[in-house]
């Protein structure tokens, strides 16, 4: 089946709304986020094999800002060990409503529960497995280390946080360049300058990229010991921490 074609900013917009997770963004989601997020099917594909490798027995595995669900089906087609399940959640309802559509359809055999809410107000059960893919970004910088708090209190030990962010840079040349390569990625994949600029109005105020220092110094807080970047391209990069 073809997906719908991401074209919500092909037309000049005189009135120019803040970015939100609404039903004309569900629409066009999967084609948004491929053209959009250099190296998303990578990071994608990886979360499945991070879940089977830290997945333990008897725990719950997190997708926390889930989505579509691509990296709890990620997580579900790849987890072997017995008595897992996942719970994933959005506070977009469009996006838990489609999403269920999706997991319905989907063959796996891990449960999988769906939530609508906040995930600064969700109670996290013992987990072994939590994903953060792209979602911190969206939330108020003030928030943000009592998550990350939270989840670490939550995971088992040898548990596994995968934090997925669109991250900024101090050295404004290389903060430059890296917005520069990001923007041809776009061009290469069919986006127009107009568009390009069009989102990126949209999304101020409602993005707040962090740098990847700040991302371990907030992790180290948080009590992970040990947390690294695994996977970057240009201003995209996933980080795994690890509780001991």
């Amino acid at each position: 089946m073809t997906q719908p074609k991401d074209d919500l900013y092909a037309n000049p917009l005189q009135d120019l709304a803040s970015f939100r997770f609404d039903q004309g963004v569900v629409n066009v989601f999967p084609d948004m986020i491929k053209r959009s997020v250099p190296g998303y099917t990578t990071i994608i594909s990886m979360i499945g094999d991070l879940a089977e490798r830290y997945a333990q027995a008897d725990s719950t595995c997190y997708d926390l800002g889930c989505s579509l669900g691509a990296a709890t089906l990620a997580m579900r087609h790849r987890i072997r060990s017995a008595n897992c399940r996942i719970v994933a959640i959005d506070n977009s309802p469009a996006m838990i409503e489609r999403c269920q559509l999706v997991v319905q359809a989907d063959s796996g055999e891990v449960p999988v529960s769906l939530l609508c809410g906040n995930l600064q107000e969700l109670q996290l059960e013992p987990a072994s497995v939590v994903v953060l893919n792209f979602t911190l970004q969206f939330i108020d910088l003030a928030e943000r280390e009592q998550i990350l708090a939270k989840i670490y209190r939550a995971l088992l030990p040898g548990g596994v946080l995968i934090l997925s962010e669109k991250v900024a840079f101090n050295d404004t040349p290389h903060q430059d360049l890296m917005i520069e390569l990001h923007h041809n990625f776009k061009r290469a994949n069919g986006y127009s300058d107009l568009e390009i600029a069009q989102k990126r109005t949209a999304l101020e105020n409602v993005l707040i990229p962090e740098t990847l220092e700040v991302h371990r110094n907030r992790l180290k807080r948080a009590g992970f010991g040990s947390s690294d970047v695994w996977f970057q391209c240009f201003n995209f990069a996933s980080l795994i921490a690890i509780k001991a």
